[in-house]
């Protein structure tokens, strides 16, 4: 029997649990966690807490709490690197006004650190990853690539400046973004992580019976990660989304391999993905360029009849 107060659980893809504790409020509650992106140790907490507090904004919610999670070699790594990538962590959590209450390490041959956050929403003010609209602009918030540039890195290849941008935007929070488009009317709204944008668009068209049509030259990219793609700097989890997506995703003909490559890279805290209604679009990226956010309408909402539930064109 599902409980009265569950508002968001596991009958959607989306990105938290929304429970209600009263008329007015509700909690956000999420988890995750992950093995390192980059070498720095501060930085990996850092972009582990972005990427876990992001679930919440995604939600319409504030993070309040988080609990931090920590899988720890018991030899051959200095504890120092445990310390910094909890410092980073709380650091990352105090720019967001989020408390860390506590937390929970074991022993693990690979080092892994994330956060089981919990938030508040107004049970009427909740963004769902289901609701998308025929007609809605479809606008992104942050630049795609982080998993190519990472994994260039890891091969000895990209520059520090491009590198430095891939860090920079995966341990930006979203919540600058969220609260913007809170005035605005949005029908859905998801964060693009590890099924990369493709594979988040499909959760979204999916649950909302529609197909969503994203612009290839209209993609935001990180600096070099196209040449990086090109050069076959590719996740596994990049393969394993093609995979997955085969048959739920049309990418025309012709395209420029690397911005494929791009749409289906898995990405590590990566910007909020929002069904604004058309009418809104444009006053909503004004407010967003103004809060210091550069986003992009990167596709539109259209009715789906047979076929696949996303196109890349």
């Amino acid at each position: 029997m599902v409980h009265p107060d569950l508002l968001v659980g596991t009958a959607t893809a989306d990105d938290a649990g929304v429970f209600r504790i009263a008329p007015d409020l509700a909690l956000v509650q999420t988890v995750d966690f992950f093995s390192p992106v980059v070498d720095d140790p501060f930085e990996f907490g850092a972009i582990a807490a972005a990427n876990a507090l992001s679930d919440v904004y995604a939600m319409g919610g504030e993070p309040r709490t988080a609990l931090n999670i920590a899988c720890f070699p018991q030899q051959g790594v200095p504890v120092e690197v445990l310390r910094e990538i909890l410092r980073g962590g709380l650091a990352k959590a105090q720019e967001a006004g989020v408390v860390v209450v506590g937390g929970h390490t074991v022993a693990d041959d690979e080092i892994k650190f994330g956060m089981a956050v919990t938030g508040f929403v107004h049970p009427e003010r909740i963004l769902r990853n289901v609701g998308a609209r025929p007609g809605d602009a479809l606008v992104l918030t942050k630049p795609l690539g982080t998993g190519i540039v990472a994994t260039a890195i890891k091969h000895g290849a990209g520059t520090a400046a491009e590198h430095a941008a891939a860090v920079a935007t995966m341990a930006a929070l979203n919540a600058p973004a969220a609260r913007v488009l809170r005035d605005f009317a949005v029908h859905a709204c998801t964060d693009v992580t590890g099924f990369g944008l493709l594979g988040h668009g499909y959760e979204m068209a999916r649950g909302s019976d529609v197909c969503l049509g994203f612009t290839a030259a209209r993609l935001p990219v990180l600096p070099g990660a196209r040449r990086l793609a090109a050069e076959g700097h590719l996740t596994g989890g990049c393969r394993r989304n093609r995979e997955w997506l085969a048959d739920k995703v049309r990418v025309a003909p012709g395209l420029p391999g690397d911005l494929v490559e791009l749409a289906f890279d898995p990405q590590t805290s990566g910007g909020l993905l929002a069904a604004v209604s058309e009418p809104d679009a444009a006053r909503a990226l004004d407010a967003l360029a103004g809060a210091g956010v550069t986003a992009v309408v990167v596709g539109t909402v259209e009715t789906r009849a047979e076929g696949p539930w996303v196109e890349l064109r």
